[in-house]
């Protein structure tokens, strides 16, 4: 059986030099890698007790469903602004060269419940903070992140201090 990091594609000098990027389609493309990666992020809910699973536009939805599905929750997308129909609270931050807006539906999360956020990568951990940062915003109490990938190089876990951050593969790189 081959293991998670066989199914990662590394791309060198992608985006730019020096750098290696970590393609997740080829495990999406491979009903093994998908499967394996899907179960392994999976295992690192065991024991916790929650009622959501969140994930973020569009690889979140990927992994964050099955899950979802498999274990009988909810599922609460994490989307670009201007993309959800219903009355929304949103969140602006910084990416490396501007800004983004994150919305979630201002009905999706009700006080006092126990969300985890499931995503395909933490590299920065920007997107991660605002995430946390709407859900709590709700009421929500994030009680577990999971990600298939990190990059540990880039430190995304500084912005989740003081939560149970875990990922299934971990880079020490960029």
């Amino acid at each position: 059986m081959k293991k998670i990091e066989e199914y990662v594609r590394s791309i060198p000098d992608f985006p730019e030099e020096g750098i290696i990027f970590r393609d997740v389609t080829s495990v999406l493309q491979d009903a093994d890698g998908l499967a394996l990666a899907i179960d392994l992020m999976q295992e690192k809910l065991k024991g916790v007790e929650f009622d959501l699973v969140v994930g973020p536009e569009s690889r979140g939805f990927i992994f964050g469903v099955p899950i979802a599905y498999n274990l009988h929750k909810p599922f609460i997308p994490i989307r670009k602004k201007g993309k959800l129909p219903c009355e929304t609270v949103s969140i602006q931050y910084e990416l490396e060269y501007g800004t983004a807006e994150l919305e979630i539906h201002r009905d999706a999360i009700k006080e006092g419940q126990r969300v985890v956020i499931i995503d395909d990568l933490i590299a920065t951990g920007g997107t991660n903070e605002a995430m946390v940062k709407l859900i709590e915003g709700l009421g929500g109490k994030v009680v577990k992140t999971v990600f298939l990938m990190e990059l540990s190089g880039l430190k995304g876990r500084d912005k989740l201090k003081g939560y149970d951050v875990e990922s299934v593969i971990a880079y020490p790189g960029k």
